[in-house]
């Protein structure tokens, strides 16, 4: 390979972490099915305001959506409660405003990442390095794994922690805690977040472990 490839190859390493935890985020967004698994465990913790399973289905689905769609904060702002009470108050709005914020920052970070690896898959085709290329994505899953295990660890061992650090990386002091009564916290416990985690991570640990697996070493492919 020229040198320019070798360090071609190593940024694919670099962004294989990125594009599949971005993947398995936007799947999870996109899709209703986490809601509809994570609300019925036995181990989730009932509403003590009142949210019945199907409440929060509804509502955290209708939450769901308005990060991935082009609608304003009104999709959620409007949103009555049957006795006309509203469903989110001002400072939940404005946090589920920062929020739809970090979703559209990363997708657009996903697709740029999904270009660039589709780019550069193009060039090793064509400049004939596409050992390199394999080569770059099979040490990319094995960054993940070795990432990622750090995180999932990290996780069980000291969620609180990993969670505070999580939202001050995105979010400006004081704009994401809320009483337990708000709508947010009624719909997204703790114990939501702490799953979400883990799911996403070992998700995102298992493509790692495929791409390091089914990629020989060398980059050549039966």
């Amino acid at each position: 390979m020229t040198r320019a490839q070798h360090i071609a190859s190593w940024i694919i390493t670099l962004f294989v972490p990125f594009f599949l935890v971005l993947t398995i985020v936007r799947l999870v967004l996109v899709t209703p099915f986490y809601l509809q698994v994570e609300y019925r465990l036995p181990y989730f913790p009932a509403d003590p305001y009142g949210f019945t399973t199907q409440d929060r289905l509804k509502w955290g689905n209708i939450a769901r959506e308005y990060l991935v769609n082009q609608e304003g904060i009104e999709f959620l702002g409007d949103l009555r409660f049957p006795d006309g009470t509203p469903v989110y108050n001002e400072r939940e709005l404005r946090h589920m405003l920062d929020v739809k914020n970090v979703v559209r920052l990363t997708t657009s970070a996903w697709y740029l990442i999904a270009g660039v690896l589709a780019l550069l898959g193009v060039w090793a085709r064509g400049s004939k390095w596409a050992p390199g290329y394999l080569n770059g994505l099979r040490r990319g899953g094995w960054l993940t794994l070795i990432l990622i295990g750090a995180i999932i660890l990290f996780v069980i061992l000291g969620f609180q922690v990993f969670f505070v650090a999580f939202h001050s990386v995105f979010f400006a002091p004081g704009t994401w805690t809320f009483l337990y009564s708000d709508t947010l916290i009624r719909l997204f416990p703790e114990v939501f977040w702490r799953d979400i985690f883990l799911v996403i991570g070992l998700l995102t640990a298992l493509g790692g472990f495929l791409l390091w697996r089914l990629i020989p070493l060398g980059g050549k492919t039966s």
